[in-house]
């Protein structure tokens, strides 16, 4: 009898084993296909991006970068590690972590190969034009990754129906510029650029065509603003994004010149959440929030 219920004992420790052996998935990455055992324990994010995403799927974190800058993000810092910075892993935390997968992606991608000495390391950047689709796409893969398929399904649909609802706004909406301001300095974005997914992707008609697609954007004055004559203005307040004390987008636009253009006048001017465009770009709750943004202000204006 003894020997009996030794036996079943047994059995059901090989079937546990079995149960919580992580099996090998494929999985798509900005570096293409990355083959890793499914649910790590412990896992190391240095993007904010992917943070936002992992979060919004419900994947526990393990470490994370001294500064998130998105409020909706900041209590996952509560129960963390503190990594290092976005630009900046600190090897030695890491490596006292133990994760057994680290998450890069943006600022951080370029310490990859130095990461991967650590643990499994992979690279989620999203980045500029078809933002969208590579956010969607990393939505799967983390789904696939941490067995949250019918979440990742369930979040997608959702963002498809947010996108296409603005896309149905913005058909006869009229013409927008995306400025980013920083301080008392302007910047212009147009499609190729980082922000360019708001005009290629969501169907916002530019004001501007060969705007010069840079990292920073296209340095410009408030009389470009003006003979460019938006419809709409799309403002990002670099400073306000990453915690600076700096003079606010709205003062800095208000004055005589921007009061010219039909957007002022009409009142048609949108100021994006800086820190959920500039640093949290292409994560789940970011884009949602982001299209909230965007749809609340063009329906307004019908």
């Amino acid at each position: 009898m003894h020997a009996f219920r030794w036996a079943v004992i047994l059995i059901a420790i090989g079937l546990g084993t079995q149960a919580v052996k992580a099996e090998p998935v494929l999985i798509e990455t900005a570096l293409g296909q990355v083959e890793l055992a499914s649910n790590p324990e412990k896992v190391a994010v240095l993007d904010i991006a992917a943070l936002d995403t992992l979060n919004a799927l419900g994947v526990p974190i393990a470490g994370v970068p001294e500064q998130i800058y998105v409020d909706y993000l900041k209590d996952t810092g509560n129960t963390a590690e503190v990594v290092g910075s976005l630009f900046e892993p600190d090897f030695e935390a890491i490596n006292a972590l133990q994760p057994g997968l680290i998450v890069a992606g943006g600022r951080s991608s370029t310490k990859v190969d130095a990461l991967s000495e650590l643990a499994p390391t992979i690279d989620m950047t999203i980045w500029g034009d078809g933002l969208l689709d590579q956010a969607k796409a990393r939505l799967r893969a983390y789904g696939v990754l941490f067995g949250k398929q019918d979440t990742a399904r369930k979040l997608e649909a959702d963002l498809v129906k947010a996108v296409n609802n603005v896309k149905a706004q913005t058909t006869d909406a009229g013409k927008a510029l995306v400025v980013l301001t920083n301080g008392p300095k302007l910047s212009v974005y147009g499609a190729g650029s980082r922000f360019g997914w708001l005009h290629t992707e969501l169907g916002i008609q530019p004001a501007i065509e060969n705007v010069e697609a840079t990292t920073h954007g296209e340095a410009i004055s408030f009389e470009f603003i003006r003979d460019a004559n938006p419809d709409w203005l799309i403002v990002i307040d670099r400073a306000a994004a990453i915690g600076q004390d700096a003079t606010l987008a709205a003062e800095t636009l208000n004055n005589k010149l921007i009061a010219e253009t039909n957007a002022w006048k009409s009142g048609q001017v949108i100021y994006l959440d800086a820190a959920k465009v500039y640093i949290a770009a292409g994560g789940y709750q970011s884009l949602m929030g982001t299209l909230g943004d965007l749809s609340a202000a063009f329906a307004k204006s019908n």
